[in-house]
């Protein structure tokens, strides 16, 4: 008998581990840009597909962002991005979108997170906060940030200094 409840707790056990694991996402494992764990960080995950048959995986719509205005002259042909509740990639076009709200967003000051059902996101509104969103909104309030990165980032003018 003890060796029976040895062996239900071992199966226990097994199963929580199990279960506790990630579930391994599409490649690549590593955003393109940032290098994030894209398994880790698979709930905000994102696939830009372009008409020339190319695609960067990444682990945010900020990394996107990022990876189209490197990739100048191509054109977008699709974007998946993850369900924020249940990690399963979606057309991120159809997706209900939040932008803001109580939850940390990945690479950005400002959260943006998908959700493949309306309901799924008002959900997470009403616990969370935030606004709903378009995916063109989310986009244009990443490029936004991204614009502001990016201007931040470049050297100050030297004002009173002449400079012949």
């Amino acid at each position: 008998m003890k060796k029976l409840w040895i062996a239900v707790l071992l199966v226990l056990s097994l199963g929580t581990v199990c279960l506790a694991a990630e579930t391994k996402v599409e490649a690549p494992d590593a955003c393109v840009h940032c290098g994030m764990d894209r398994t880790k960080f698979g709930h905000s995950r994102m696939i830009v597909s372009y008409t020339d048959g190319s695609s960067a995986g990444t682990c945010s719509l900020n990394c996107v962002v990022t990876d189209i205005a490197k990739s100048k002259g191509k054109t977008v042909k699709s974007y998946q991005v993850a369900d924020y509740n249940t990690r399963n990639l979606t057309d991120a076009k159809t997706a209900s979108w939040v932008i803001g709200g109580s939850k940390k967003g990945v690479m950005t000051k400002v959260a943006k997170w998908a959700f493949a059902d309306k309901k799924d996101a008002d959900a997470f509104i009403k616990a969370n906060g935030g606004k709903l969103a378009t995916f063109d909104e989310a986009l244009k309030a990443a490029e936004a940030e991204h614009a502001e990165k990016a201007q931040s980032r470049k050297p100050s003018e030297h004002k009173g200094h002449d400079h012949k």
